[in-house]
């Protein structure tokens, strides 16, 4: 009888603040933030993160709720199942993995296209398949590996911003140039500080909502952390403020030192480096190196999002195996706690879509178009299973007392974040259904017709229904998932959460 391993938990908090952290800052914040301050303007895209990035704190700690009391890999289409319907399991589940295949393939052929800043004359698809293995490999030895590699490379992007903020502080009181402090004059530019009223700040709620995605991932972590009871809400707590600290303050320095009317900031892309509002703003104060200096971060922002992506992705598929949705081999894990089959099966999914980039660019860009919207969907998935898990555990007599971390703000958070998540999702392209341009509507919202079949064809094959709140699950276990523990000496653990 072949002998059956368990997932190990050995994430430390300092990984799992770190990967929560780094998971949001990348080339949404690097790139996609001069496009938001052009669209609404410095007062208005202000506004949009800072409300974006509330809600994904309300989000967060419903999801942290859950992760303390059940720590689970691919923990919330487990919650999910658990907690609402098995059909909202099996649909987010397959959702949120399709998601992060997709997203493996397309930041390694963005790797290739940074890398070939520096190599023009080296055909980009070598750059990627290099880092599609990097990547596999740094998954196949550990979850130590992975949570290693990505607090370093975290570490690198955190660290950018910090630099970006002194520099931009500088440069706004004068310090570091030879002209007068630039003050807020752009704050009064033209028509700023708000441009495009309401419809203009909601159009930025999707480029901050895109910039966010991977927060979750503290979530999925949590099945394989070494104290998720302390590790999670430290993570998503310090992480918040970070988050927000980071993404609020820089903007308000890109604002400050670039006109919201320059076409660099109109548009900034990651295929060109060179007209990064970071890039911009470290030009100014002379610093040579500028475009080749943000080129790798950029390029440091794509390795980590591509290897957060095939762990997220690996394991929700595992997950879904244990859950009886995916093929049971898919569930086995190795002597060293990795479900190598997921590893493998996503890997090659990923290859393959990496391969439709080169030999079939449609077929390539409806993949992207199909997997649009999944990051917002998971989130919504979220916030309905939080919503039904506090519900359910009142009305089952338990007490709040109970739970190792209580979310913040309940109920307002989830009803919030779900109000929220329905907008930016029905408002992803309204100028599509303004024109009825159908080609448009189809590709835009391809993630929505998706998941209501995977939703509709679970629900009809297996008769499933609503979990009535007295008949919910709340048991603290999930099918025939087991862990490892890496027995933590209480002194490392404590000097751990000090960190």
């Amino acid at each position: 009888m072949e002998e059956e391993h368990q997932i190990k938990r050995s994430l430390k908090t300092r990984h799992l603040s770190m990967i929560a952290l780094g998971g949001s800052i990348g080339t949404g914040l690097f790139i996609a933030s001069g496009s938001a301050i052009h669209t609404a303007g410095p007062g208005g895209s202000l506004i949009a993160y800072a409300v974006m990035g509330i809600m994904v704190y309300f989000l967060m700690t419903s999801l942290g709720e859950m992760a303390t009391y059940l720590p689970l890999s691919g923990s919330f289409a487990a919650y999910a199942t658990k907690y609402v319907d098995p059909a909202l399991g099996f649909a987010m589940g397959w959702n949120y993995w399709f998601n992060w295949a997709i997203t493996v393939a397309v930041e390694i052929v963005t790797a290739g296209v940074v890398m070939n800043f520096w190599l023009p004359h080296v055909p980009s698809w070598i750059f990627s398949i290099i880092v599609l293995v990097l990547i596999f490999l740094i998954n196949y030895f550990s979850v130590s590996s992975y949570g290693e590699t990505e607090y370093w490379l975290s570490m690198v992007k955190v660290l950018t911003v910090i630099f970006f903020l002194i520099v931009g502080f500088a440069m706004i009181f004068g310090i570091m140039t030879n002209h007068q402090p630039i003050g807020l004059r752009y704050f009064h530019y033209k028509n700023a500080p708000f441009v495009g009223g309401i419809p203009a700040i909601v159009s930025v709620f999707l480029v901050a909502g895109f910039s966010f995605q991977g927060t979750e991932l503290v979530g999925i972590t949590a099945g394989e952390s070494e104290t998720p009871e302390k590790s999670v809400p430290k993570a998503i707590h310090s992480t918040f403020w970070r988050i927000l600290l980071f993404y609020i303050l820089a903007i308000f320095v890109i604002a400050c030192i670039l006109p919201y009317t320059s076409k660099n900031l109109l548009g900034s892309d990651v295929t060109d480096i060179t007209i990064s509002p970071f890039t911009l703003v470290f030009k100014k104060i002379g610093l040579a190196a500028a475009a080749s200096v943000m080129n790798a971060v950029i390029l440091t922002a794509v390795l980590s999002s591509a290897n957060s992506g095939l762990y997220a992705s690996t394991r929700m598929l595992y997950s879904l195996s244990r859950e009886g949705y995916a093929w049971k081999k898919l569930g086995k894990v190795n002597r060293r706690g990795i479900p190598v089959w997921a590893l493998i099966a996503t890997t090659v999914i990923a290859l393959l879509t990496f391969l439709t980039d080169l030999f079939g660019k449609q077929f390539y860009s409806f993949l992207i178009a199909a997997s649009g919207l999944s990051g917002f969907i998971a989130w919504l998935g979220i916030a309905i299973s939080h919503l039904r898990f506090r519900r359910a555990f009142i009305k089952q007599g338990h007490s709040l007392d109970e739970l190792p971390y209580h979310a913040a703000g309940f109920p307002f958070g989830p009803i919030f974040a779900l109000v929220l998540c329905i907008i930016v999702i029905c408002c992803q392209n309204v100028g599509a259904f303004i024109h009825w341009n159908w080609s448009e509507i189809a590709i835009t919202y391809m993630s929505i017709p998706l998941v209501l079949i995977l939703y509709l064809f679970y629900k009809i094959k297996y008769k499933t229904h609503l979990i009535p709140l007295d008949k919910v699950d709340l048991s603290r276990s999930t099918k025939g998932e087991k862990y490892e523990s890496t027995d933590v000496n209480e002194d490392e653990a404590l000097a751990e959460d000090k960190l």
